[in-house]
Protein backbone atom coordinates (compact mmCIF):
# COMPACT_ATOMS: atom_id res chain seq x y z
CA UNK A 1 0.00 0.00 0.00
CA UNK A 2 2.97 2.11 0.19
CA UNK A 3 2.77 2.79 -3.29
CA UNK A 4 -0.98 4.40 -2.73
CA UNK A 5 -0.05 6.24 0.46
CA UNK A 6 2.37 8.21 -1.33
CA UNK A 7 -0.02 9.98 -3.35
CA UNK A 8 -2.47 10.78 -0.43
CA UNK A 9 0.19 12.46 1.45
CA UNK A 10 -1.59 15.58 3.19
CA UNK A 11 1.90 17.75 3.39
CA UNK A 12 1.83 17.56 -0.39
CA UNK A 13 -1.10 18.21 -0.91
CA UNK A 14 -1.07 21.59 0.76
CA UNK A 15 2.22 21.96 -1.42
CA UNK A 16 -0.16 21.56 -4.48
CA UNK A 17 -2.81 23.69 -3.14
CA UNK A 18 -0.40 26.54 -2.54
CA UNK A 19 0.83 26.32 -5.95
CA UNK A 20 -3.02 26.41 -6.68
CA UNK A 21 -3.82 29.48 -5.15
CA UNK A 22 -0.90 31.46 -6.39
CA UNK A 23 -1.35 30.72 -10.05
CA UNK A 24 -4.76 31.45 -10.16
CA UNK A 25 -5.76 35.16 -11.03
CA UNK A 26 -9.41 34.40 -12.56
CA UNK A 27 -12.17 31.71 -12.55
CA UNK A 28 -12.23 28.84 -14.06
CA UNK A 29 -14.06 25.80 -14.83
CA UNK A 30 -12.44 22.47 -15.40
CA UNK A 31 -14.45 18.95 -16.27
CA UNK A 32 -12.95 15.77 -14.61
CA UNK A 33 -13.76 13.58 -17.13
CA UNK A 34 -14.10 10.08 -15.39
CA UNK A 35 -16.48 8.88 -12.35
CA UNK A 36 -13.92 7.43 -10.40
CA UNK A 37 -12.25 10.88 -10.15
CA UNK A 38 -15.34 12.32 -9.47
CA UNK A 39 -15.61 10.00 -6.36
CA UNK A 40 -11.94 11.19 -5.17
CA UNK A 41 -12.80 14.79 -5.50
CA UNK A 42 -16.05 14.27 -3.36
CA UNK A 43 -14.89 11.44 -1.14
CA UNK A 44 -11.56 13.89 0.00
CA UNK A 45 -13.38 17.27 -0.23
CA UNK A 46 -11.22 18.03 -3.05
CA UNK A 47 -13.50 20.58 -4.82
CA UNK A 48 -14.09 22.74 -1.30
CA UNK A 49 -10.08 23.05 -1.03
CA UNK A 50 -9.97 25.02 -4.09
CA UNK A 51 -9.59 28.76 -4.47
CA UNK A 52 -12.53 30.77 -5.02
CA UNK A 53 -13.17 30.68 -8.61
CA UNK A 54 -11.87 27.45 -9.34
CA UNK A 55 -15.03 24.86 -9.98
CA UNK A 56 -14.53 21.44 -11.33
CA UNK A 57 -17.45 19.91 -13.32
CA UNK A 58 -18.24 16.37 -13.92
CA UNK A 59 -17.91 14.67 -16.65
CA UNK A 60 -19.55 11.84 -18.59
CA UNK A 61 -16.86 9.28 -17.62
CA UNK A 62 -18.83 6.78 -15.78
CA UNK A 63 -19.65 3.45 -18.10
CA UNK A 64 -22.72 2.39 -16.27
CA UNK A 65 -24.42 6.06 -15.89
CA UNK A 66 -23.68 6.67 -20.06
CA UNK A 67 -25.23 3.09 -20.97
CA UNK A 68 -28.19 4.20 -22.93
CA UNK A 69 -31.87 2.73 -21.54
CA UNK A 70 -32.74 1.00 -25.11
CA UNK A 71 -29.68 -1.29 -24.27
CA UNK A 72 -30.60 -1.55 -20.91
CA UNK A 73 -34.34 -2.95 -21.75
CA UNK A 74 -32.37 -5.24 -24.28
CA UNK A 75 -30.38 -6.81 -21.86
CA UNK A 76 -33.84 -7.14 -19.68
CA UNK A 77 -35.60 -8.45 -22.53
CA UNK A 78 -32.46 -11.18 -23.45
CA UNK A 79 -32.39 -12.26 -19.56
CA UNK A 80 -35.85 -12.63 -19.43
CA UNK A 81 -35.97 -15.85 -21.93
CA UNK A 82 -35.91 -19.34 -21.25
CA UNK A 83 -32.28 -20.68 -21.74
CA UNK A 84 -30.57 -17.71 -21.34
CA UNK A 85 -27.55 -17.31 -18.51
CA UNK A 86 -27.43 -13.65 -19.01
CA UNK A 87 -24.04 -12.55 -17.34
CA UNK A 88 -22.98 -8.56 -15.52
CA UNK A 89 -20.94 -7.04 -13.85
CA UNK A 90 -22.73 -6.34 -10.64
CA UNK A 91 -23.25 -3.01 -10.59
CA UNK A 92 -25.48 -3.05 -13.59
CA UNK A 93 -28.06 -5.16 -11.56
CA UNK A 94 -29.70 -2.11 -10.00
CA UNK A 95 -29.04 0.27 -12.98
CA UNK A 96 -33.15 0.84 -13.63
CA UNK A 97 -34.66 0.01 -17.42
CA UNK A 98 -37.85 1.14 -18.66
CA UNK A 99 -39.90 -1.01 -16.42
CA UNK A 100 -37.33 -3.04 -13.98
CA UNK A 101 -33.88 -3.91 -13.62
CA UNK A 102 -31.66 -7.20 -13.61
CA UNK A 103 -32.63 -7.49 -10.00
CA UNK A 104 -36.26 -8.16 -10.76
CA UNK A 105 -35.63 -10.34 -13.85
CA UNK A 106 -33.54 -12.48 -11.42
CA UNK A 107 -36.19 -12.28 -8.84
CA UNK A 108 -38.72 -13.43 -11.20
CA UNK A 109 -37.33 -16.50 -12.49
CA UNK A 110 -34.62 -15.19 -15.06
CA UNK A 111 -31.29 -16.73 -14.50
CA UNK A 112 -28.97 -13.16 -13.69
CA UNK A 113 -25.13 -13.87 -12.62
CA UNK A 114 -22.53 -11.64 -11.45
CA UNK A 115 -19.41 -12.57 -13.00
CA UNK A 116 -15.93 -10.73 -12.35
CA UNK A 117 -14.63 -11.07 -15.47
CA UNK A 118 -15.84 -11.52 -19.40
CA UNK A 119 -13.77 -15.19 -19.30
CA UNK A 120 -15.94 -16.11 -16.23
CA UNK A 121 -18.51 -15.07 -18.61
CA UNK A 122 -16.92 -17.59 -21.06
CA UNK A 123 -16.36 -20.96 -18.94
CA UNK A 124 -19.41 -20.54 -17.56
CA UNK A 125 -20.71 -20.99 -21.15
CA UNK A 126 -18.30 -23.91 -21.95
CA UNK A 127 -20.27 -25.47 -18.70
CA UNK A 128 -23.56 -25.33 -19.76
CA UNK A 129 -23.76 -26.02 -23.91
CA UNK A 130 -27.62 -26.45 -23.89
CA UNK A 131 -27.65 -22.86 -22.82
CA UNK A 132 -27.18 -19.29 -24.52
CA UNK A 133 -24.92 -17.28 -22.35
CA UNK A 134 -24.87 -13.94 -23.08
CA UNK A 135 -22.47 -10.87 -21.38
CA UNK A 136 -23.15 -7.31 -21.00
CA UNK A 137 -20.62 -5.82 -22.13
CA UNK A 138 -20.60 -1.99 -21.45
CA UNK A 139 -17.55 0.59 -20.59
CA UNK A 140 -14.97 2.63 -22.28
CA UNK A 141 -11.34 2.18 -23.60
CA UNK A 142 -10.46 0.44 -20.43
CA UNK A 143 -12.89 -2.47 -19.98
CA UNK A 144 -13.81 -2.68 -23.83
CA UNK A 145 -9.93 -5.10 -24.31
CA UNK A 146 -10.61 -7.88 -21.87
CA UNK A 147 -14.14 -7.65 -23.30
CA UNK A 148 -12.51 -8.18 -26.78
CA UNK A 149 -10.44 -10.92 -25.67
CA UNK A 150 -13.65 -12.79 -24.73
CA UNK A 151 -15.03 -12.82 -27.97
CA UNK A 152 -11.73 -13.43 -29.51
CA UNK A 153 -11.34 -16.40 -27.59
CA UNK A 154 -15.04 -17.67 -28.02
CA UNK A 155 -14.72 -17.61 -31.80
CA UNK A 156 -11.12 -19.44 -31.39
CA UNK A 157 -12.40 -22.30 -29.37
CA UNK A 158 -15.44 -22.31 -31.25
CA UNK A 159 -17.98 -21.87 -28.26
CA UNK A 160 -20.92 -21.02 -30.03
CA UNK A 161 -23.22 -20.68 -27.47
CA UNK A 162 -21.48 -17.16 -26.11
CA UNK A 163 -22.05 -13.72 -27.19
CA UNK A 164 -21.62 -10.34 -26.19
CA UNK A 165 -23.99 -7.44 -25.55
CA UNK A 166 -22.26 -4.52 -26.42
CA UNK A 167 -22.45 -1.21 -25.68
CA UNK A 168 -19.06 0.13 -25.34
CA UNK A 169 -18.46 3.96 -25.47
CA UNK A 170 -15.25 6.36 -26.25
CA UNK A 171 -13.95 9.12 -24.60
CA UNK A 172 -12.62 11.68 -27.36
CA UNK A 173 -15.61 11.76 -29.37
CA UNK A 174 -17.41 12.88 -25.71
CA UNK A 175 -15.42 15.59 -24.82
CA UNK A 176 -15.11 16.61 -28.49
CA UNK A 177 -19.57 16.61 -27.77
CA UNK A 178 -19.07 18.27 -24.48
CA UNK A 179 -17.21 21.37 -26.17
CA UNK A 180 -19.37 21.45 -29.22
CA UNK A 181 -22.45 21.89 -27.02
CA UNK A 182 -23.45 25.95 -26.97
CA UNK A 183 -24.13 26.00 -22.87
CA UNK A 184 -20.34 24.37 -22.04
CA UNK A 185 -18.61 26.18 -19.71
CA UNK A 186 -15.95 23.74 -19.41
CA UNK A 187 -12.04 25.47 -20.15
CA UNK A 188 -9.94 22.65 -19.55
CA UNK A 189 -9.89 19.24 -18.96
CA UNK A 190 -8.63 16.09 -16.61
CA UNK A 191 -8.56 13.56 -18.87
CA UNK A 192 -9.09 9.53 -17.10
CA UNK A 193 -5.65 8.20 -16.92
CA UNK A 194 -7.30 4.36 -17.14
CA UNK A 195 -8.23 5.14 -20.35
CA UNK A 196 -5.17 6.47 -21.64
CA UNK A 197 -3.08 3.64 -20.24
CA UNK A 198 -4.90 1.58 -23.28
CA UNK A 199 -5.42 4.06 -26.03
CA UNK A 200 -2.33 6.31 -25.16
CA UNK A 201 -2.58 10.01 -26.18
CA UNK A 202 -2.67 10.62 -29.56
CA UNK A 203 -6.47 11.21 -29.49
CA UNK A 204 -6.20 14.42 -27.36
CA UNK A 205 -3.57 16.82 -29.49
CA UNK A 206 -6.22 17.58 -32.07
CA UNK A 207 -9.30 17.99 -29.68
CA UNK A 208 -6.42 20.25 -27.57
CA UNK A 209 -5.92 22.53 -30.59
CA UNK A 210 -9.33 22.90 -32.29
CA UNK A 211 -11.21 23.89 -29.16
CA UNK A 212 -8.48 25.69 -27.40
CA UNK A 213 -8.85 23.51 -24.17
CA UNK A 214 -5.87 22.18 -22.37
CA UNK A 215 -6.36 18.41 -22.10
CA UNK A 216 -3.79 16.90 -18.81
CA UNK A 217 -3.70 13.12 -18.55
CA UNK A 218 -4.22 12.76 -14.65
CA UNK A 219 -4.13 9.64 -12.17
CA UNK A 220 -6.77 9.11 -9.59
CA UNK A 221 -5.56 9.45 -6.26
CA UNK A 222 -5.65 12.84 -4.55
CA UNK A 223 -2.48 14.00 -5.35
CA UNK A 224 -2.72 12.86 -8.71
CA UNK A 225 -5.91 15.18 -9.08
CA UNK A 226 -4.46 18.35 -7.71
CA UNK A 227 -1.39 17.84 -9.59
CA UNK A 228 -3.77 17.52 -12.66
CA UNK A 229 -5.18 20.90 -11.60
CA UNK A 230 -2.19 22.92 -11.13
CA UNK A 231 -1.25 22.03 -14.73
CA UNK A 232 -4.17 22.85 -16.78
CA UNK A 233 -4.48 26.13 -14.06
CA UNK A 234 -1.12 27.18 -15.20
CA UNK A 235 -1.80 26.42 -18.97
CA UNK A 236 -5.06 28.87 -19.06
CA UNK A 237 -2.95 31.29 -16.73
CA UNK A 238 -0.55 31.13 -19.48
CA UNK A 239 -2.94 31.52 -22.50
CA UNK A 240 -2.05 27.71 -23.98
CA UNK A 241 -4.19 24.97 -24.62
CA UNK A 242 -1.76 21.52 -25.13
CA UNK A 243 -1.74 17.90 -23.92
CA UNK A 244 0.44 17.18 -20.90
CA UNK A 245 0.59 13.75 -19.19
CA UNK A 246 0.77 13.68 -15.86
CA UNK A 247 -0.28 10.52 -14.90
CA UNK A 248 3.36 9.04 -16.77
CA UNK A 249 3.69 6.24 -14.23
CA UNK A 250 0.98 4.75 -16.16
CA UNK A 251 0.45 6.33 -19.52
CA UNK A 252 2.72 5.97 -22.45
CA UNK A 253 2.19 7.73 -25.28
CA UNK A 254 1.09 4.96 -27.06
CA UNK A 255 -0.77 3.46 -25.20
CA UNK A 256 -1.20 -0.49 -24.85
CA UNK A 257 -0.23 -1.86 -28.12
CA UNK A 258 -1.61 -5.36 -27.67
CA UNK A 259 -4.88 -4.05 -26.16
CA UNK A 260 -5.39 -1.53 -29.09
CA UNK A 261 -4.70 -4.58 -31.56
CA UNK A 262 -7.25 -6.76 -29.62
CA UNK A 263 -9.89 -3.56 -30.09
CA UNK A 264 -9.15 -3.54 -33.43
CA UNK A 265 -8.94 -7.03 -34.23
CA UNK A 266 -12.52 -7.46 -32.31
CA UNK A 267 -14.54 -4.08 -32.95
CA UNK A 268 -15.51 -1.31 -35.41
CA UNK A 269 -16.23 2.03 -34.62
CA UNK A 270 -19.92 3.15 -34.69
CA UNK A 271 -21.89 6.22 -33.74
CA UNK A 272 -23.36 5.52 -30.39
CA UNK A 273 -26.42 6.76 -27.92
CA UNK A 274 -25.41 8.09 -24.64
CA UNK A 275 -28.29 7.79 -22.07
CA UNK A 276 -28.83 11.49 -20.94
CA UNK A 277 -26.94 12.96 -24.26
CA UNK A 278 -28.43 11.47 -27.34
CA UNK A 279 -25.91 9.88 -30.10
CA UNK A 280 -22.68 10.92 -30.52
CA UNK A 281 -20.92 10.27 -33.52
CA UNK A 282 -18.03 8.04 -33.42
CA UNK A 283 -18.40 7.46 -29.85
CA UNK A 284 -18.33 3.63 -29.58
CA UNK A 285 -17.60 0.24 -30.58
CA UNK A 286 -19.53 -2.85 -32.25
CA UNK A 287 -18.41 -6.43 -33.35
CA UNK A 288 -16.83 -6.47 -36.49
CA UNK A 289 -18.11 -8.44 -39.13
CA UNK A 290 -16.09 -11.41 -38.60
CA UNK A 291 -17.14 -11.64 -35.14
CA UNK A 292 -20.88 -11.33 -35.88
CA UNK A 293 -22.07 -14.70 -34.71
CA UNK A 294 -21.35 -13.23 -31.39
CA UNK A 295 -23.71 -10.71 -31.35
CA UNK A 296 -26.66 -10.96 -28.89
CA UNK A 297 -28.44 -8.11 -30.76
CA UNK A 298 -28.26 -10.09 -33.74
CA UNK A 299 -28.61 -13.39 -32.38
CA UNK A 300 -31.97 -12.62 -29.61
CA UNK A 301 -33.57 -10.14 -32.76
CA UNK A 302 -34.09 -7.54 -30.15
CA UNK A 303 -35.67 -4.66 -32.20
CA UNK A 304 -38.09 -2.05 -31.61
CA UNK A 305 -38.26 -1.76 -27.87
CA UNK A 306 -39.96 0.93 -26.62
CA UNK A 307 -38.68 2.70 -24.04
CA UNK A 308 -39.67 5.60 -21.58
CA UNK A 309 -37.16 7.43 -19.55
CA UNK A 310 -38.56 8.81 -15.70
CA UNK A 311 -39.55 12.30 -16.80
CA UNK A 312 -38.25 13.51 -12.64
CA UNK A 313 -34.67 12.21 -13.69
CA UNK A 314 -31.79 14.97 -14.65
CA UNK A 315 -28.94 12.74 -15.11
CA UNK A 316 -28.47 13.51 -18.49
CA UNK A 317 -27.67 17.27 -17.34
CA UNK A 318 -25.43 16.05 -14.95
CA UNK A 319 -23.37 14.13 -17.18
CA UNK A 320 -22.75 16.70 -19.10
CA UNK A 321 -21.55 18.84 -16.47
CA UNK A 322 -24.95 21.89 -16.74
CA UNK A 323 -25.93 19.98 -13.14
CA UNK A 324 -24.76 19.51 -9.96
CA UNK A 325 -26.36 16.13 -8.43
CA UNK A 326 -27.75 18.01 -5.39
CA UNK A 327 -29.22 20.95 -8.03
CA UNK A 328 -31.51 18.30 -8.86
CA UNK A 329 -35.00 19.13 -7.34
CA UNK A 330 -35.45 14.89 -6.86
CA UNK A 331 -31.49 14.03 -5.72
CA UNK A 332 -32.05 12.66 -2.27
CA UNK A 333 -36.32 12.90 -2.18
CA UNK A 334 -37.31 10.82 -4.89
CA UNK A 335 -34.12 9.49 -6.30
CA UNK A 336 -31.99 7.86 -3.56
CA UNK A 337 -29.46 4.32 -3.81
CA UNK A 338 -32.81 2.33 -2.69
CA UNK A 339 -35.13 4.08 -5.45
CA UNK A 340 -32.80 5.53 -8.15
CA UNK A 341 -34.32 7.05 -10.67
CA UNK A 342 -31.12 6.91 -13.11
CA UNK A 343 -27.82 5.33 -13.19
CA UNK A 344 -26.19 8.26 -11.72
CA UNK A 345 -27.47 7.29 -8.58
CA UNK A 346 -26.34 3.24 -8.42
CA UNK A 347 -23.27 3.38 -10.39
CA UNK A 348 -20.11 3.12 -8.19
CA UNK A 349 -19.25 5.57 -10.26
CA UNK A 350 -21.84 7.79 -10.78
CA UNK A 351 -21.61 11.22 -9.84
CA UNK A 352 -25.02 11.37 -7.56
CA UNK A 353 -23.99 8.36 -5.68
CA UNK A 354 -20.86 9.98 -4.74
CA UNK A 355 -22.81 13.06 -3.62
CA UNK A 356 -25.30 10.92 -1.60
CA UNK A 357 -22.34 8.54 -0.28
CA UNK A 358 -20.25 11.16 0.91
CA UNK A 359 -23.33 12.94 2.29
CA UNK A 360 -22.74 16.11 -0.02
CA UNK A 361 -26.49 16.90 0.24
CA UNK A 362 -26.35 21.00 0.19
CA UNK A 363 -23.91 23.84 -0.09
CA UNK A 364 -20.67 23.32 2.35
CA UNK A 365 -20.70 26.07 4.64
CA UNK A 366 -17.43 25.66 6.18
CA UNK A 367 -14.15 25.78 4.52
CA UNK A 368 -12.46 22.44 4.67
CA UNK A 369 -8.68 21.70 6.00
CA UNK A 370 -6.26 20.32 3.48
CA UNK A 371 -5.35 17.66 6.15
CA UNK A 372 -8.56 16.08 5.09
CA UNK A 373 -7.06 15.02 2.19
CA UNK A 374 -5.52 11.21 3.60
Amino acid sequence: MKYLAEFQNPELARGLLDDIRAAVTRPWALMEVCGGQTHTIIRQGIDQLLPDGVELIHGPGCPVCVTPLEVIDKALAIAARPGVIFCSFGDMLRVPGTDRDLFRVRSEGGDVRVVYSPLDALRIATENPDREVVFFGIGFETTAPPNAMAVHQARKRGIRNFSMLVSHVRVPPAIDAVMGSPDCRVQGFLAAGHVCSVMGTSEYPELAARHRVPIVVTGFEPLDILEGIRRVVRQLERGEHTVDNAYPRAVRPEGNPAARAMLADVFEVTDRAWRGIGTIPLSGWRLSPRYREHDAEHRFDVVDIATREPAACRSGEVLQGLLKPNQCEAFGTDCTPRSPLGATMVSSEGACAAYYLYRRLGTPTTPLEASSVV
